[in-house]
């Protein structure tokens, strides 16, 4: 989809980091907008900066993680758009316990929301793209889906759940005209981290510490938000985000056990 000014966008977790800077590149690119998060009044402000690009905006409050929802979105966008034609399958949750201490309802929690919101965003809007004749599905992964990482058993799940699906898909799709893009961000200066479930005595902790490291060291938003217009453009299988991202990309082709090894020993930094 090399052309994509006046097309139609869904963004889901667009109240915030990724999903916010994601609609501000594609806005910015003329694309209309339906954003989407379960935060109505974080929804509002992202709106009204949209507006300012002279490109059509509405929101849904929707929990991607409920079926139900995600099932009557396609018909409320197209009630105030008319079509659709990308969708940014964004929203992410994060659970920071070892195993021993993570709940299984916060594992459920988190599949909801970080594996099903996704499955949901493509089954759901998937007929209405083929309807437009083209379309793109892009769908948040993170380097955490080429390894494992302590104390993100659920989170790293999840992710590599999100790279199999989508690559499974982009193989049905081929030929139809319906780009299917992964994205593996790194570190990113999000509050991903700050808004992370956990039962571990000490947790508070070790969220705190890993925001710290991503409001030090990781990538602005907008180059994610620059890269997924890319991925969508050219039809990228595979968008990496960050020198974190290529890194964990190759160390994990070159030598998963190794790495696995690695993090194992990395393990009392990461509070396990």
């Amino acid at each position: 989809m090399q052309d994509i000014r006046g097309k139609i966008a869904v963004v889901t977790g667009a109240g915030s980091g990724i999903g916010r800077a994601t609609a501000t590149r594609l806005a910015q690119a003329g694309c209309a907008l339906a954003l989407a998060d379960i935060n109505a009044e974080a929804l509002a402000p992202v709106a009204a900066s949209l507006k300012t690009h002279g490109v059509a905006v509405s929101t849904h409050t929707v929990n991607v993680a409920d079926k139900t929802q995600m099932a009557a979105f396609p018909d409320a966008v197209l009630a105030a758009h008319g079509g659709v034609h990308i969708v940014i399958n964004n929203a992410g949750v994060m659970v920071a316990d070892p195993l021993e201490t993570h709940t299984l309802e916060d594992f459920e929690w988190l599949f909801g929301i970080n594996f099903w919101g996704v499955v949901y965003g493509c089954k759901f809007f998937l007929p209405h793209l083929r309807r437009a004749g083209e379309g793109h599905l892009v769908n948040l992964s993170s380097m955490f889906g080429f390894y494992g990482l302590p104390t993100q058993s659920s989170y790293c799940a999840s992710k590599f759940a999100v790279r199999g699906f989508t690559e499974s898909l982009r193989a049905e799709l081929s030929g139809t005209g319906i780009g299917v893009t992964a994205i593996h961000p790194g570190t990113i200066r999000t509050n991903i981290m700050k808004a992370a479930r956990t039962q571990q005595t000490g947790g508070g902790g070790l969220v705190q510490r890993g925001q710290d490291l991503m409001n030090r060291f990781g990538t602005a938003p907008e180059r994610v938000a620059e890269k997924i217009e890319a991925g969508i453009r050219h039809n990228r299988a595979r968008v990496r985000v960050g020198l974190d991202s290529y890194l964990s990309d190759y160390v994990a082709r070159l030598s998963p056990t190794g790495l696995n090894a690695l993090m194992g020993r990395a393990r009392g930094k990461f509070g396990a």
